[in-house]
């Protein structure tokens, strides 16, 4: 797994879901090549082909073979969902597998994010897959949700709904004006790569959110113009203020762990630090375990 952050993608303001599942290809590959902003001529330079084939691929006049079809998707960026969607759509068979992560031969995987997230207590670590839901989470990320609605944590939940609504977490953080920012923005990045419709819906959902009290939405600075923008967070034990990072896995070869990401909360001050091991110690007290 390697510690990354999104790809820096640019959308058009008019950019749609892609095609249907029986679209023809030509129309796939118009919608990824226009979501990429580029002219047929850029796409044909970038695969090594000539416009005129690629003009004759779009239009139906030809038909690409499956070595084509790869290439051309990985020229467009297209995620490995869509790449399968692509191969059906040229007449192939899909290429990558989209197994749940309990499928036995994810096992190794699954062990991985495990390890992961319980090696990073008493610092907080969750999982979550391509729309943001909660697939696992340490011990300590349930201690920070005291006071959240019910129907909140009601699977599949949420984490970006979580984060900032009004009967979430959104009242008690410290720089919502600063986080919801950044959230929104990382929605757009990732809506640019994948031009998926759900995280666009659950974008517009967040942006409409009410700005809670005493909230600067725009917070002095622009999304991206900080190293690490906080997490803050008005808690029983104080405020605690977190950085975090992303984690994927490397080289997936299944849509499952490419869409897979774990995010980790690292103390950004002395004072959450010396919180989290209180947390912990409270927790291993209470469960009859001893110190670690």
């Amino acid at each position: 797994m390697n510690t990354s952050t999104a790809p820096s993608f640019h959308a058009t303001s008019g950019s749609t879901a892609p095609p249907g599942a029986c679209a023809p290809f030509g129309e796939h590959l118009r919608h990824w090549r226009q979501h990429r902003r580029l002219s047929q001529q850029g796409l044909a330079l970038e695969a090594d082909i000539s416009t005129r084939h690629l003009s004759y691929v779009e239009t139906g006049r030809a038909q690409p073979s499956r070595e084509m079809v790869l290439r051309l998707a990985e020229r467009l960026s297209v995620p490995l969902r869509e790449r399968n969607a692509l191969l059906v759509a040229a007449g192939f068979a899909p290429m990558y597998q989209a197994r749940p992560l309990d499928h036995p031969d994810l096992a190794a995987a699954r062990q991985a994010v495990e390890l992961v997230l319980q090696g990073h207590e008493p610092n907080p670590a969750l999982a979550v897959d391509r729309h943001w839901n909660l697939v696992a989470a340490n011990a300590i990320v349930p201690l920070l949700l005291e006071g959240v609605a019910p129907h909140l944590l009601v699977p599949p939940v949420n984490v970006l709904r979580l984060s900032l609504h009004p009967e979430g977490l959104g009242p008690r953080l410290a720089n919502a004006g600063e986080w919801r920012a950044h959230l929104l923005h990382r929605l757009q990045q990732q809506i640019a790569a994948t031009a998926d419709g759900q995280l666009q819906a659950l974008h517009d959902e967040i942006a409409a959110y009410p700005c809670q009290s005493g909230d600067d939405a725009s917070h002095g600075a622009a999304p991206g113009s900080h190293i690490a923008v906080p997490f803050e967070l008005h808690t029983a034990l104080g405020k605690l203020s977190f950085i975090s990072t992303i984690t994927i896995f490397g080289t997936p070869v299944d849509v499952t762990l490419q869409e897979l990401a774990v995010e980790s909360f690292f103390p950004a001050d002395a004072a959450t630090k010396t919180a989290l091991a209180d947390m912990r110690a409270a927790m291993q007290a209470a469960a009859g375990a001893p110190d670690a």
